[in-house]
């Protein structure tokens, strides 16, 4: 048993020094003091670093088929009045959505910028008590109402019995609307005097829309647009002016739901309108982005990239319409990132880095110090220091 304590005590790495041998400085006070002031700063450093998370990234080829993707947006017009401003989006397969009104929010604003109370519709319209038929006369008592669509009915039972119901006629057969002052819906809705309380005011319209995750393109536009020969045009009314200034403020353009350290390069882009008219175009490259949580939970969102261009309408040329338009492309590339926290082993390994490493340099430099001393000390005393 002897001689086994014996072997394990010649396998001892760490011999000790008797007491009596110890030789305490200044200079390796100083030295113990600062280097444990150092082991500190970088243990708490490294603690912190424990304690947060790490974000890894990772590129990987967007495999998704047949997604919904959701726009949100917020987007001021100063100068555009809200019964007036139209949404419209269109994608690569051909799938349209115009004059979108679900999930979205029009409010006015003044000159100023402040918000205006949303009146009643039909407030200041005249007061028609009873409407026009088709065949020219006022509805009777007990009569079935069938508003005329002013020639644009697709057969003789078609009824227009609203405003909006004439518009959207005269939008499939590929007509302006432009003597809105004359149709008898309209004027009864107020849809005109709505128009005229609205001049000089602006629009905020904010929301969100779903579309395809194809190519395609959403736009702003002052009236009711129409698709005619694959080229988009606008319902512009008569009564107003001929030329709209499309200065907007973008608050908030989104492809999709936020995730921490994301970044809409034009949330906050204002511009403004120099020359008379004309069409503001962004050119977007959606790249789509999976962000998961320390908690392992996964939100499936886009990012994107932009430029922007304005071109500038030219005299009887009907495709430079006045609007704000986004075109937008997605990329065969995904971006994943993922949360994780460093693991605890390795928290370990770099503290005793940190201590064992600190401890070695200062041994080092107390070493070079206390024999740099005695070498100063032994020549002083023989005379022959300086």
């Amino acid at each position: 048993m002897e001689n086994l304590v014996h072997k394990l005590r010649n396998f001892d790495a760490y011999p000790k020094v008797n007491e009596d041998f110890y030789s305490r400085t200044l200079s390796g006070g100083v030295i113990t003091l600062v280097s444990s002031f150092v082991m500190l700063l970088l243990f708490f450093s490294e603690f912190g670093l424990y304690l947060n998370t790490v974000k890894e990234t990772k590129l990987v080829v967007d495999t998704s088929r047949g997604e919904i993707l959701r726009i949100n947006f917020d987007v001021t017009f100063p100068v555009i009045p809200c019964s007036l401003l139209s949404l419209d989006a269109v994608d690569i397969s051909g799938e349209q959505h115009l004059d979108i009104r679900h999930n979205i929010i029009k409010k006015r604003i003044d000159a100023h910028g402040n918000l205006i109370e949303a009146k009643k519709e039909g407030i200041g319209a005249p007061k028609i008590e009873t409407p026009l038929q088709k065949h020219g006369g006022r509805l009777e008592h007990n009569e079935t109402y069938c508003g005329s669509c002013f020639g644009a009915e697709t057969s003789d039972d078609e009824c227009c019995n609203s405003c909006e119901e004439v518009r959207e006629a005269y939008r499939k057969k590929g007509w302006a609307l432009t003597n809105v002052d004359l149709i008898d819906q309209c004027k009864r809705e107020g849809f005109i005097q709505k128009i005229k309380d609205e001049d000089g005011e602006g629009c905020n319209i904010e929301g969100s829309l779903e579309v395809n995750k194809v190519a395609g393109s959403f736009h702003f536009a002052p009236g009711k647009s129409f698709h005619q020969a694959n080229i988009f045009l606008q319902d512009l009314l008569a009564f107003q002016a001929e030329s709209y200034n499309i200065s907007h403020k973008i608050n908030k353009l989104a492809f999709g739901d936020y995730f921490p350290g994301v970044v809409n390069p034009l949330d906050g882009v204002k511009w403004s309108q120099e020359s008379p008219n004309g069409a503001y175009q962004y050119f977007l490259k959606v790249v789509p982005t999976k962000y998961t949580n320390i908690r392992g939970r996964d939100v499936h969102s886009n990012q994107y990239s932009v430029t922007e261009h304005f071109k500038s309408a030219e005299a009887g040329h009907y495709r430079s319409l006045p609007g704000v338009f986004f075109y937008y492309d997605f990329s065969p590339i995904k971006v994943t990132f993922k949360e994780e926290r460093v693991p605890f082993l390795h928290f370990i390994t770099h503290i005793c880095a940190i201590v064992g490493g600190i401890f070695t340099i200062a041994g080092i430099v107390d070493s070079f110090v206390y024999h740099g001393q005695r070498a100063m000390k032994k020549k002083m005393e023989i005379g022959k220091f300086g």
